[in-house]
């Protein structure tokens, strides 16, 4: 059940433009109905953010998966108008299993240690150290809420390749393409239509899906607010719906 975690977390590019904003999410799959839900909460200033999101499964899932849940949590400063990620954290924990991931960016000399501790019935069963091969000023939060600010929508059937911290299961790059005209209708068809919204779709490389890559569809309101998304063809799930409500 950790898939639905992925979407979850990957639909997080939701809140942009104010000092305090909050956007809650359903997740929906087929005959299962509601099977998770996300919390956001986005602080910033001037100089500074904080972005806490809360992920937990419902239901069927929440059975399945030993109750899981998600916390990640993405601090760091205002750089021309974007949130530049300082410490990018992912706690998650399920049944009697927790685990705690902490990365570390050093933005002067280029440099992303991510530090890994995980515990099973109270006692530590786990830990690491290491510096990822690539660095970022993004991490997976604040590469989606800045997203509406690091692309051109006036331009249609665009490929942007960014790299993220805490994506390294892909090298930390992240795969958006813009759609033209003509292709509107899946897209209309699979996450709705709204004059106030744009589309984009997000490319996913991970042994999750029936093909060798995944796609999350995203409908994003002018705002920057995402509203509806949708991940396909994961492996025993189909197509996974994500909802503003």
């Amino acid at each position: 059940m950790k898939n639905i975690f992925l979407v979850l977390t990957l639909l997080l590019g939701v809140i942009l433009n104010a000092e305090t904003i909050k956007a809650d999410y359903k997740v929906e799959f087929g005959i299962f109905g509601e099977i998770g839900i996300a919390n956001a909460i986005l602080t910033r200033d001037k100089n500074l953010y904080q972005i806490d999101v809360q992920l937990k499964a419902t239901g069927l899932a929440k059975t399945l998966s030993g109750g899981r849940t998600e916390h990640h949590i993405s601090k760091g400063h205002i750089e021309n108008g974007f949130m530049v990620s300082d410490m990018y954290q992912v706690i998650k924990s399920h049944g009697s299993k927790t685990s705690n991931k902490v990365y570390t960016i050093d933005h002067k000399n280029k440099i992303v240690t991510k530090k890994y501790k995980s515990w099973k019935d109270g006692k530590v069963d786990g830990e690491s150290s290491e510096k990822l091969k690539f660095y970022s000023k993004d991490d997976l939060l604040t590469l989606y809420f800045n997203l509406n600010k690091k692309i051109d929508r006036t331009k249609e059937d665009k490929h942007y390749t960014f790299l993220a911290v805490g994506a390294e299961k892909q090298d930390g790059k992240a795969e958006i393409y813009i759609p033209k005209k003509s292709d509107y209708s899946e897209y209309e068809e699979m996450v709705g239509k709204n004059n106030n919204s744009w589309y984009a779709r997000a490319i996913i490389h991970q042994n999750i899906f029936s093909s060798d890559k995944g796609e999350l569809m995203l409908r994003i309101g002018n705002d920057g607010i995402t509203q509806k998304a949708v991940l396909k063809d994961l492996i025993f799930f189909g197509d996974i719906r994500a909802e503003r409500i």
